[in-house]
């Protein structure tokens, strides 16, 4: 088959595979091309998962800061100890009567910039040993809190013992530890019993694939070209000599006679052809450095 080129692709990941599993498949599919995916779901969860092909793998880091949003399922009445379906039932509650009213006014009060601490089910490290191993092993670790946001938190549809919500927060949440805590406000106890990642900042318009449809695809891949994961940055266009400076480790004076130099910042490099090089910073004196250069200009 016909390998795929660098570039972004999104994996619609489906419920029972862990992001490491649908990664490695992914890379068998391509060849054993190099590949790193943006952010991990639980094996429960599905949805977007960003995987970067080749040398856009030096562009994974940019798509770990941006917000998330999330499809998801409380059952009220059951707190389990991994938040979600896959534990063991370790706590049961009533569940008082609930309305759209009452529901509404528990969740306004998750708006905003908050405190969350991560679960002992998740792959945080102390002393690199991931916290689910301890977890399994039944031993509990102190968790630094994290400093999360929730821009929306809605209401799709409620049952007796169950709410539809949708949630769009920032990098570091948990929604199955937010799960716990809508249930508490609620006077219960809950779990998760599905969840699935709508979109990855900046992707929220675009399609996802599935492995599936990869495989019935051979090498001719739906891929995002490199650049999509730093689309927020300015970009800034170099002539021949000036790109082939950066690429041998120099400093580039980007003020022309007679003008003045861009502002200082982070800027998405293109040569005169429109290849995408990479990242790049300049300071307030007019010099760009480079942050991160692929190997060769990526064609757009």
């Amino acid at each position: 088959m016909t390998r795929p080129p660098a570039g972004l692709l999104l994996l619609d990941k489906p419920v029972g595979l862990s992001s490491n599993a649908a990664l490695q498949r992914v890379r068998w599919l391509g060849g054993g091309i190099k590949a790193g995916h943006c952010g991990s779901l639980d094996p429960l969860a599905s949805g977007m998962l960003p995987i970067c092909l080749g040398e856009a793998t030096r562009l994974a880091g940019e798509l770990l800061v941006g917000r998330k949003a999330y499809r998801f399922v409380l059952q009220l009445g059951e707190r389990t100890a991994t938040g979600d379906a896959e534990g063991d039932v370790i706590e049961r509650c009533a569940v008082p009567a609930l309305d759209t009213d009452s529901v509404n006014a528990a969740l306004a009060r998750f708006l905003g910039a908050q405190s969350q601490v991560p679960p002992m089910y998740s792959a945080l490290k102390r002393e690199g040993t991931p916290l689910y191993r301890l977890a399994r092993a039944g031993i509990s670790v102190p968790r630094e809190a994290r400093d999360i946001t929730i821009e929306t938190l809605e209401l799709r549809a409620i049952e007796p013992e169950r709410l539809d919500l949708r949630v769009l927060c920032s990098k570091g949440t948990y929604v199955r530890v937010l799960g716990e805590e809508i249930a508490a406000a609620l006077g219960s106890c809950g779990h998760l019993v599905s969840l699935r990642r709508e979109y990855v900042e900046p992707f929220a318009e675009e399609c996802m694939v599935t492995l599936e449809q990869l495989e019935a695809a051979g090498g001719h891949w739906p891929l995002l070209h490199a650049d999509r994961a730093v689309a927020h940055l300015s970009p800034l266009r170099l002539g021949a000599a000036d790109a082939l400076a950066l690429r041998c480790g120099k400093i580039v004076a980007l003020a022309a006679a007679g003008s003045q130099p861009p502002p200082e910042g982070r800027w998405r490099l293109y040569d005169e052809e429109g290849g995408f090089l990479g990242l790049g910073v300049s300071s307030s004196a007019g010099e760009l450095r480079v942050q991160r250069l692929f190997s060769a200009p990526l064609p757009v």
